[in-house]
């Protein structure tokens, strides 16, 4: 049974009107997510996800999973409150020619661990963990931001021309100068798993406005792979194309004259001509170069006194 709604309207509203609509607050809301469907985006984690096995196998010395959830857009303290107080640091990455940096966030517990097995240990981590990074594990962090960069960039080859480049390393998160708690935030998180461990997340972060100019890229489901650049077959196909041949001609002149005189026209009738002194040299009808008439080795030729700038037709 379905009840009657109270027809009675609430304090301060007008006669005859129910309340606002409880949809209202939703409508001037902002989109959670202003770059749209970051289909591109998915794939480029999941190439660098093959990619970091290769980093981090050798550095742990045993085998390892590591695999992309899916991209999530947030607001930077929502980031920040869903993350442990536990030791973390974070890695800029510029992207030129984006603005802004990308934010690498290492787990300090895997840092620890890198550098136990680094030192021939079985790849435990302190406990208690420290409450900050010793200079030693500073360089284990450097260490793996340079090659998650190199690698990054690799993944990224196929979408677009961006310029990784690690910076400045930060111990805390919230102390970061560079974004604002309400800028929001591309996250990209990486589980990495080690033997049968428990899997540590590893987080990428763009920054949404950095990303905002090539956002119809990663929206795109189909990319186009870039193949790299045949020299030799440059070579032969510059050939190919050098050995076309174009017909080439000439006007000496254009006359005009009435149609009766054209009508009446008959053999032996003279049609007096006028040219200056450069003529058009033409191909497919446009004019390439201008020249002079002459002769050369008993044949009627043009002396090219100067090449015509060629229009592009697309602009």
């Amino acid at each position: 049974m379905v009840e009657n709604a109270s027809s009675s309207p609430e304090t301060g509203s007008a006669p005859g009107r129910q309340g606002s609509a409880q949809h209202a607050p939703i409508l001037g809301s902002a989109s959670p997510n202003p770059l749209g469907d970051l289909q591109a985006l998915a794939q480029v984690n999941q190439r660098l996800a093959r990619a970091l096995r290769t980093l981090f196998e050798p550095m742990l010395r045993q085998t390892c999973t590591v695999a992309a959830e899916a991209v999530t857009v947030e607001r930077f303290d929502s980031y920040l409150a869903a993350r442990n107080s536990d030791l973390s640091s974070v890695t800029l990455i510029g992207m030129a020619p984006l603005s802004g940096q990308a934010m690498l966030v290492l787990d300090g517990a895997l840092t620890f661990r890198l550098v136990d097995v680094y030192f021939g240990g079985p790849g435990l981590a302190p406990n208690p963990m420290p409450a900050e990074f010793t200079a030693t594990a500073e360089a284990m962090i450097a260490r793996v931001a340079s090659g998650f960069t190199e690698r990054l960039a690799g993944a990224w080859s196929e979408l677009a021309e961006i310029a990784f480049q690690t910076g400045r390393t930060e111990a805390n998160l919230a102390m970061l100068s560079t974004i604002s708690d309400e800028d929001r935030v591309v996250r990209t998180r990486f589980q990495l798993t080690i033997g049968e461990s428990r899997a540590v997340g590893i987080d990428l972060l763009y920054p949404a406005a950095s990303l905002k100019p090539i956002s119809a890229i990663l929206s795109s489901k189909v990319q186009s792979r870039r193949q790299p650049e045949d020299p030799a077959w440059q070579n032969r196909l510059t050939r190919a194309v050098m050995g076309v041949k174009m017909p080439v001609r000439s006007v000496l002149a254009e006359p005009v004259i009435p149609l009766a005189q054209l009508m009446s026209l008959k053999a032996g009738d003279i049609i007096p001509i006028s040219f200056g002194p450069e003529i058009p040299l033409l191909v497919s009808n446009k004019t390439i170069a201008r020249g002079a008439v002459g002769a050369s080795n008993g044949r009627a030729a043009i002396r090219v006194h100067r090449i015509e700038p060629i229009e592009n037709e697309d602009s």
